[in-house]
């Protein structure tokens, strides 16, 4: 099975997100599914303390040298509100 490396850029929370997750958390709680506006804030995953997941579009590109390749993150061209970029490998 091979390797596959993601990249996620996320804004950080905020009063909307701290609702939402106060909602989904109230929903863990009592044992029901979260209401649908809730649970699609969260693109269907469990809330991320990073914040909300932002699309970073452009500004990943696949980099490949000699030996060696990865993923180059222009830093310019990210969204003015994203605070945290993280890197994820997945097997």
């Amino acid at each position: 099975m091979g390797m596959t490396t993601h990249v996620y850029g996320f804004r950080p929370p905020d009063e909307n997100w701290r609702a939402m997750k106060a909602a989904w958390d109230a929903c863990c709680t009592v044992g029901v599914a979260p209401p649908v506006a809730v649970e699609a804030f969260f693109g269907g995953e469990p809330p991320d303390d990073a914040g909300v997941s932002e699309e970073l579009g452009e500004a990943v590109a696949p980099y490949a040298g000699d030996m060696e390749e990865g993923f180059e993150v222009q830093v310019a061209l990210l969204p003015a509100d994203v605070a945290v970029i993280r890197f994820v490998n997945a097997y």
